[in-house]
């Protein structure tokens, strides 16, 4: 399936669901980072060594990525979510980012809503240490401040809010959520075949400092 076929049907997907979603304001303004700050390490996937700049951002832009030859604009949304193996990729205008999860994750968790992150020597998010430490231990050395406009004032920040529960399933993947006055997540995950992902030239990246990486005779017990 193409790039565009794909948010297509993450679009299509979604659709149904939106009605159980309302965005409520919280009485905060909107935050972005005080200062730039930046981290270097290797791609998960491609094995490459990549480098990811947060800059901060003007309110109401919200969370975007840049990269390729031609320097464009890939918001940080699901519609630009795009069907790949292993790793969330976004795609946009011609250029893409992979492996871009647990920045976001440490990103959302900070509470930075605008921020724009270059990603030179190629177009996956270096992984650090295979979680989202790395990325809010550079968010914290910065800090954050009230993001503004173009006209100098701030933007309230909205929040998310469930009103029915919500299940969505692909293959043998699923998600499940519910209206809850707290936060809570139950997980689980498997890979139990590590040596294909190799052969097709994924997680080449991976090693002992930054993943739990198997190798066949060893994925029975992992």
């Amino acid at each position: 399936m193409s790039p565009r076929g794909c948010l297509s049907a993450y679009s299509r997907a979604l659709k149904p669901f939106s009605r159980a979603i309302s965005w409520k304001p919280t009485g905060r303004p909107q935050q972005t980072l005080i200062s730039e700050v930046s981290r270097s390490g290797t791609g998960l996937h491609s094995g490459a060594s990549t480098t990811a700049r947060l800059l901060p951002a003007m309110a109401g832009e919200g969370r975007y990525f840049v990269s390729g030859l031609s320097r464009s604009r890939v918001p940080a949304k699901i519609d630009h979510a795009v069907d790949s193996p292993l790793c969330t990729t976004l795609c946009g205008d011609g250029a893409r980012v992979r492996t871009v999860e647990h920045l976001l994750s440490a990103l959302e968790a900070c509470g930075v809503d605008n921020c724009r992150i270059e990603i030179e020597s190629g177009d996956e998010v270096p992984l650090l240490d295979g979680s989202a430490k790395g990325w809010v231990e550079a968010i914290e050395q910065v800090g954050l401040c009230a993001a503004e406009n173009s006209c100098g004032h701030n933007m309230d920040k909205l929040a998310p809010e469930l009103h029915e529960p919500m299940y969505l399933r692909r293959n043998d993947s699923f998600v499940a959520a519910f209206p809850s006055s707290k936060v809570q997540i139950t997980y689980g995950i498997d890979f139990p075949k590590v040596e294909r992902m190799r052969n097709a030239g994924l997680i080449q990246g991976g090693s002992a400092e930054n993943a739990i990486v198997c190798s066949l005779l060893e994925a029975n017990w992992c």
